[in-house]
């Protein structure tokens, strides 16, 4: 796209649109939708910005940017019927609109018009020689100019900038028409070294070997690739494969298809590495072309979470089928879209009717169990766990989170022993875990007991992620409590330096103060503390009191042990 970003784009259109609307602004039914499109443009709401920018565009129809910012709006919300009849109007080509001549290309792609998407692309689209060169290879391919498709694939495949795409694609090609030895060659990097594996490219090479009577080969594969408990997809392959059941080539199933993965190869290699509105056009032409790509489907839906339009996310999440393979994945990412859009009950619905369709997944009772811990629900959330953690049964390093979350919760829910087996359980599995060195640390500090061990374990994390300001923090606290308070001082200032709204590490820091006689900062961070709000009444309640008599009155009534005197410590 011509902007940096589809956003960027649709507020640069609209201002490069000012004298426009400043010959409007007479006009209220002309100025009020394009300030809201403005206003919704910056805000990613895109369904607000594909609505208010066509009102904006029906009094200047013929405005290029007015136009660009419309279609794209409307690409983005997934609106590809009004997408494509504005793309109608408006100039393609080498010097035309970009966004439109994709829209037109996914149009004629989705409705199996390879003529139209072969003559698209010779008339030049402004979209590129990478989508340029994928689309028109399939297109022949579709059109049974086999050797011209592949002559294109390879001429990709030559280019270092575009060999990844140019190999896999030949590969896919070359599957679809039956030639699973060649696809072989490619995909197991016989023919030109190794492919980066993806999840798709993993199937499919699964598909090609359990073609070729190697369905060993492809379960191994699998196995190794995605572990003793893949997703419930990934797990009916191996189930099939393990039954001796030969697998068809399903991957690519036309022409068609193949246009449609092209859309969906760009989005993929365009996610995470460019502004999010890049990606989700791609994915949202993959979506459209060929609408049962769960892939592209789940793409679009996880990028307009991480573009924080959850409601948008839940639609497109709520699309695929309970019938389908990636159900379980859908729903799961429509539980997190439900949560961050603040219907926590929604969401843990969500989860709760999953877990009981899904009983054997352990990663599904995870998930419930990490938002049941989220919204506070600590028991339950240890229930959860359990129910994970005896469905993988003996433990395994790769499990080791499972047994840190169950520990938190069970901490939480005033479970301490069952709390600290299961940190110790984690550390088993991963001995140099910082975030679980720092709890259980911590935890020994909250309750001070262990008191030794606890600074060994604070130091170790602290040595890993010397940066983390909560796991600084407990090491200051750690000395306070072994009355090291000169040590402390340094360690407090730098966990406050980086939290510095915290307020539980700017009450810290204020005890710390008080230990070593510096009694007025230590009131300053205390005031602080409680205008950062803390997370109890009970918290702000003990903060206020030592402002009133000081801390070594509030550890007396408290029944704690006094602080040391400074002239008994080593400092």
């Amino acid at each position: 796209m011509p902007c940096q970003s589809a956003r960027a784009l649709l507020v640069l259109c609209l201002a490069a649109a000012l004298p426009l609307a400043a010959r409007a602004q007479d006009s209220e039914d002309f100025a009020g939708p394009y300030l809201a499109a403005r206003e919704a443009a910056v805000a990613n709401d895109f369904a607000a910005a594909a609505r208010y920018s066509v009102q904006v565009l029906a009094a200047d129809p013929g405005n290029l940017f007015l136009q660009e910012a419309a279609l794209i709006a409307q690409v983005a919300v997934g609106d590809m019927a009004a997408a494509a009849a504005l793309a109608e109007t408006m100039a393609t080509g080498p010097n035309g609109s970009q966004i439109a001549s994709l829209v037109r290309l996914a149009g004629a792609a989705r409705s199996g018009d390879l003529a139209q998407v072969q003559a698209l692309v010779a008339a030049g689209t402004n979209t590129g020689p990478l989508l340029d060169g994928l689309l028109l290879a399939w297109a022949r391919l579709g059109g049974g100019q086999t050797q011209e498709a592949l002559a294109g694939f390879n001429a990709l495949a030559a280019d270092e900038s575009y060999a990844a795409f140019g190999l896999y694609h030949k590969a896919l090609a070359l599957a679809s028409v039956g030639d699973f030895e060649g696809a072989d060659a490619i995909l197991s990097g016989a023919e030109a070294g190794p492919l980066r594996a993806t999840r798709r490219s993993v199937i499919a090479h699964a598909q090609v070997l359990s073609q070729l009577d190697r369905g060993a080969d492809a379960l191994e594969m699998l196995t190794a690739l995605f572990g003793p408990d893949p997703d419930p997809a990934i797990a009916a392959l191996r189930d099939r494969l393990e039954a001796g059941e030969a697998l068809p080539f399903s991957l690519i199933g036309s022409a068609r298809d193949g246009l449609a993965e092209v859309f969906f190869t760009v989005a993929g290699a365009l996610n995470s590495e460019t502004p999010d509105s890049y990606a989700l056009a791609y994915a949202r032409f993959a979506e459209f072309v060929r609408p049962e790509h769960v892939d592209a489907v789940l793409l679009v839906a996880s990028i307009l979470e991480r573009m924080k339009q959850y409601d948008l996310a839940t639609g497109v999440y709520a699309g695929i089928a309970r019938s389908s393979e990636a159900f379980h994945a859908a729903e799961l990412g429509r539980a997190g879209a439900l949560f961050e859009a603040g219907r926590r009950e929604a969401a843990l619905e969500v989860l709760t009717a999953l877990a009981r369709d899904f009983p054997d997944t352990p990663g599904i009772w995870s998930a419930l169990g990490d938002m049941q811990r989220r919204t506070q629900n600590y028991a339950e959330a240890a229930l959860s766990y359990d129910r994970a953690i005896a469905i993988y049964g003996e433990p395994a390093p790769d499990q080791w989170f499972l047994y840190y979350a169950r520990g938190m919760a069970n901490e939480r829910a005033g479970a301490w022993a069952a709390s600290e087996a299961d940190f110790r359980t984690a550390l088993r599995l991963n001995p140099d875990q910082p975030q679980v060195l720092n709890y259980l640390g911590y935890s020994f500090v909250d309750r001070n007991e262990n008191l030794d061990e606890a600074l060994g374990m604070i130091e170790r994390a602290v040595a890993a992620v010397p940066n983390d300001g909560a796991i600084v923090d407990s090491l200051g606290w750690v000395l306070y409590r072994l009355g090291r308070y000169q040590e402390a001082v340094g360690h407090m200032e730098k966990a406050a330096s980086l939290m510095p709204v915290d307020a539980l590490v700017n009450d810290h820091l204020g005890d710390v103060f008080w230990a070593v006689g510096r009694l007025r900062e230590a009131e300053f961070q205390w005031r602080r503390a409680l205008s950062f709000g803390t997370e109890t009444e009970g918290e702000a309640a003990r903060i206020r009191r030592k402002l009133e008599v000081g801390l070594d009155v509030v550890l007396a009534e408290e029944g704690m042990p006094p602080l040391k005197a400074l002239a008994g410590n080593d400092n």
